[in-house]
């Protein structure tokens, strides 16, 4: 593997914003010179300072005054894979990934089958590293083939291999179960991902849904919340009836979240385990991690032993942060959990400035235009994911680089154990060059994934990601 040094850069981690170069050997950083490298003609005098004498030449690569910065790591993705490759597979899921400037991302197991066993997580994860491109750790369900009642699967997950356990796309109904995947989790050191929805609720929340789809597609309205739907020959009180229904489905979903948000933080204190809180949505979820942080916090302090591993961290989806779904026509832009109101918005981005939230993370839910169209709830959005953050948080919100790259690399890093997501040596050559000022209009046609619904279709955001490198070496985007 030959060394490679990036110069003229922009470097940006949690700890550094400065001008310099990155030199890489053997896959992993060897040094961070913060300096005024830019030119090649200064980053052949450092390469020869460094790597002299070397066997093989150095390569040389001009950032051009962009930002290089670690490479994102996603905790919540859906590949589809297997059996749903009509909606994504592995190539066109990590095409999009890695387009996104993704390095390493966490798959969920709601596919068919169900991911359930060791050898099927393992079997993925050994399928996605010979395509070459972004790293995927594939979670295991919670319960077996999400029956809800056998969680004896667990005792062979290995937390170096499957980082997290997660009954996503639902939550676990019954509280016992909950609590013995949560105690094995927990004497393993896995990290437990919970989708927080009341199952009873969210089943109440269903037929409100389904009326609301039923005249969206009389007039042929999109479940996924464009501007674009020609409202004008639809009766008002036909789109009330939409927005009506849509709204009392949200509230119950609403408390669906916060109730299961409540329950799942109190069972991880029992089962001392580390709980997740997944696409945290709501003002008042935000607030029982909040608590439940500082709870933690105070267990730590005091040496508890019967606290000694329970810690609460909690995500938050770029979709979230950057729309409110209480009026036309993103009310109608179906996702689970719902876009939320605006003070939910902003309470989720005071959550990223104060620690509360962790991390971003994309719930990347690629689906067919038919499925979509019939009110699939999800989005696609790892290519859009650095933009919508760089715009909403950076550019409208006062975040700098340096937060934001905690929020997508660092962090997340720390919740799976790797050593990525910051610019030291030693650390792994996953990196991401990015104009964090380039302006470009987002057209769901050119999307690397299979899915092409996304709620931010023909808006203008600003940052792009323009190259990849995993390992040291550049990735074809």
């Amino acid at each position: 593997m030959s060394d490679l040094i990036i110069y003229n850069a922009r470097l940006v981690d949690e700890n550094t914003d400065s001008f310099g170069a990155i030199l890489v050997t053997n896959g992993k950083i060897l040094a961070v010179c913060k300096s005024d490298f830019c030119t090649e003609e200064s980053a052949v005098q450092l390469a020869n300072g460094i790597f002299s004498p070397s066997k093989e030449p150095v390569e040389l690569i001009d950032a051009k005054g962009l930002v290089l910065a670690p490479a994102f790591i996603d905790l919540h993705v859906h590949l589809r894979y297997p059996g749903q490759t009509q909606k994504e597979d592995l190539h066109s899921g990590l095409r999009a990934t890695a387009a996104g400037g993704f390095g390493t991302v966490v798959a969920m197991p709601n596919t068919n089958p169900v991911v359930s066993s060791s050898e099927l997580a393992l079997q993925i994860e050994r399928e996605a590293d010979k395509i070459g491109l972004t790293k995927v750790f594939q979670s295991v369900s919670l319960t077996k083939d999400f029956g809800g009642t056998d969680t004896s699967h667990l005792n062979d997950i290995q937390k170096e291999t499957i980082p997290v356990i997660t009954e996503d796309g639902h939550d676990v109904l019954s509280s016992s179960v909950m609590l013995d995947a949560m105690t094995i989790a927990g004497k393993k050191g896995i990290v437990v991902s919970c989708h927080s929805e009341a199952p009873t609720l969210a089943e109440k929340a269903r037929p409100y849904r389904v009326a609301a789809l039923e005249i969206m597609k009389k007039y042929g309205l999109s479940a996924w919340g464009t501007s674009e739907d020609d409202l004008s020959k639809i009766p008002e009180e036909e789109l009330q009836k939409i927005d009506d229904n849509l709204t009392q489905a949200n509230r119950l979903l609403a408390a669906a979240e916060d109730s299961a948000t409540y329950r799942n933080i109190e069972l991880a204190k029992i089962a001392d385990c580390h709980v997740h809180i997944a696409h945290c949505s709501t003002k008042k979820s935000i607030e029982a991690v909040r608590a439940a942080k500082k709870e933690a916090e105070e267990f730590l302090m005091a040496k508890n032993p019967a606290y000694a591993h329970f810690s609460v961290t909690c995500e938050v989806t770029p979709h979230h942060l950057a729309l409110a779904g209480t009026e036309e026509p993103l009310i109608r832009a179906l996702v689970n959990p719902p876009l939320r109101s605006e003070e939910d918005r902003l309470s989720l981005i005071e959550a990223l400035r104060d620690g509360t939230a962790d991390v971003i993370s994309t719930d990347h839910a690629p689906h067919t235009a038919e499925d979509k169209a019939a009110g699939s709830p999800g989005f696609t959005g790892s290519e859009t994911a650095f933009a919508v953050c760089n715009t909403v948080l950076v550019k409208e919100n006062g975040f700098t680089m340096s937060q934001l790259s905690r929020l997508m690399s660092a962090n997340p890093a720390r919740i799976l154990g790797l050593k990525k997501g910051l610019l030291e040596p030693g650390y792994d050559a996953d990196l991401v060059l990015i104009d964090p000022n380039k302006r470009w209009t987002v057209n769901g046609a050119d999307f690397k994934s299979k899915g092409k619904a996304t709620p931010f279709e023909g808006k203008t955001l600003t940052g792009k990601v323009e190259a990849l490198f995993l390992t040291g070496k550049i990735v074809n985007l």
